[in-house]
């Protein structure tokens, strides 16, 4: 059995159930780790133990009168800076926040709260949520569990390395584009993108302090040690708000199958619009000779009726408004004053950014109806598949790099230089459709860094993508504690 820091979040509400551990202990195993290896990890960035280890005392003496919360009694729980905490600072990693308290928590904090976590900590994440790497001017730089010189995604990045690390039970992150999955794959654990509207992002920053408008594209999501972590928080989390609530409720479907070879599988594993690395093709095809060796038929050249290069760019111009929502007005305006002057033939990468900043409304209607006719096109997709095997990334973890502009960032891949932004377009594939999206780790390079794979499903159907990523850890061994770095256990 694995060390108590890296248990799943299931294992330990077993043992916490069957008072093998008490939660105040299994808190102060957590801030011992914490205090010991985040140091150097840099993925926690505030603590709240006073209270958290007033509330484990709590959880322990209702659990011994037979009170039971919720699900998530007592398990002692981190979340990403971007969300609102009663009394507790909350940043975003802006400096314009740095000293913002909330008065009231975050609508998906207050739910993983009432089900019975204890939360303890808050996690590091790049400026405002935007970028694929984690760092800021508040808190410094998060680092990769399973190497210290690499970046361990973003913008959930703390919370992916929290939980590679063993220093929480559970995590909740949020994704725009990959910040869920693109984290999980390079810190190898699970992660979920949720359908489009499921979960609340009222207390989410960004917006400012006190929005209520739900983003387009985004979503809260957990992130975890294993898929039956998956399934249980997002039971938690989703549902409508409570005004909402008046006149609707959730009830998402079971899985689709149950046992592996019942799935029907596509698999879209690389493509000309954003190649993907040898060391991380080789892990995926890997991953595709295992389920056919179990007996899976995997169809690799089934696609959705467009391509990706399409999804991507309907994608980046849809994003992009939601974003600069963000700016101040002096940025706004500068950027549309500068549009002005571009040349109309400019179709560069730059340029195709600045414009879609001043998106007029016409605009966006148009591409919502392209949007539109894409998940129609997912619709019948799903008809005669129950799930789609893709990248979460291009390439393994990268080393930092904080080069500003970051749009004129590089990668290498197979050997050949492209732009930093393929880090959002296997992401963008499936978030502008609103679709669900779990990560599973499916192995390491030769190199030792670990791969997952990005499991899709159909809108609303978020247990099969996640049931799928159950069968995946059967089948391939899920979650491991960082290699070579024996001193994290």
């Amino acid at each position: 059995m694995p060390e108590l820091g890296f248990r799943s979040a299931s294992a330990l509400l077993r043992a916490l159930r069957q008072r093998e551990i008490s939660s105040r202990e299994l808190l102060e195993h957590y801030l011992a780790r914490v205090e010991r290896w985040n140091p150097g990890l840099r993925a926690i960035v505030t603590l709240d133990a006073h209270r958290a280890r007033h509330r484990a005392d709590e959880s322990d003496a209702a659990r011994s009168r037979g009170e039971i919360r919720g699900p998530l009694h007592g398990l002692p729980i981190s979340v990403k800076d971007c969300f609102e905490t009663r009394d507790l600072l909350t940043t975003a990693g802006s400096r314009r926040l740095a000293e913002h308290v909330p008065k009231s928590d975050a609508a998906a904090v207050a739910r993983l709260e009432a089900a019975g976590a204890i939360l303890f900590a808050k996690t590091n994440t790049p400026r405002l949520a935007m970028d694929c790497q984690t760092y800021n001017p508040l808190f410094g730089t998060t680092c990769n569990p399973w190497d210290a010189s690499r970046t361990s995604g973003g913008s959930s990045g703390g919370s992916a390395a929290a939980i590679a690390a063993g220093l929480a039970g559970l995590e909740l992150g949020s994704d725009i584009g990959g910040s869920i999955r693109v984290p999980a794959n390079w810190c190898g654990i699970f992660g979920h993108k949720p359908s489009w509207g499921i979960v609340p992002q009222r207390g989410h920053i960004p917006g400012w302090p006190g929005s209520l408008r739900e983003d387009d594209i985004n979503v809260i999501g957990p992130l975890a040690r294993s898929a039956e972590d998956l399934a249980l928080a997002l039971g938690v989390l989703a549902g409508p708000l409570p005004d909402r609530a008046r006149a609707w409720k959730l009830e998402l479907p079971p899985p689709r199958r149950g046992a592996l070879r019942e799935f029907r599988v596509a698999a879209w594993l690389d493509d000309p619009a954003c190649p993907v690395d040898s060391a991380v093709r080789e892990r995926l095809e890997a991953a595709v000779a295992a389920l056919r060796a179990a007996g899976v038929a995997v169809d690799e050249q089934a696609r959705p009726g467009f391509s990706l290069a399409q999804a991507v760019e309907l994608y980046h111009r849809l994003m992009i408004p939601i974003t600069a929502a963000v700016m101040r007005d002096e940025e706004f305006a500068a950027v549309n004053k500068h549009v002005e002057t571009m040349e109309p033939d400019d179709r560069g990468e730059m340029a195709r950014f600045l414009r879609s900043v001043g998106l007029r409304h016409r605009d966006w209607l148009l591409l919502i109806e392209e949007r539109e006719r894409q998940r129609a096109l997912w619709a019948d997709f799903f008809q005669r598949f129950d799930v789609l095997l893709c990248p979460a990334a291009p390439v393994v973890a990268i080393r930092h790099d904080h080069t500003e502009p970051m749009a004129l960032r590089k990668l290498e891949v197979n050997g050949a230089v492209r732009s930093y932004t393929d880090l959002l377009h296997w992401p963008g594939l499936v978030g502008v459709a609103h679709l669900p999206a779990s990560v599973a780790p499916v192995g390491r390079t030769r190199d030792g860094l670990p791969v997952g794979i990005q499991i899709v499903a159909p809108y609303l159907e978020d247990y099969t993508s996640i049931a799928f990523a159950a069968q995946l850890e059967s089948l391939l061994g899920g979650f491991e504690p960082p290699a070579g770095a024996a001193k994290l256990r």
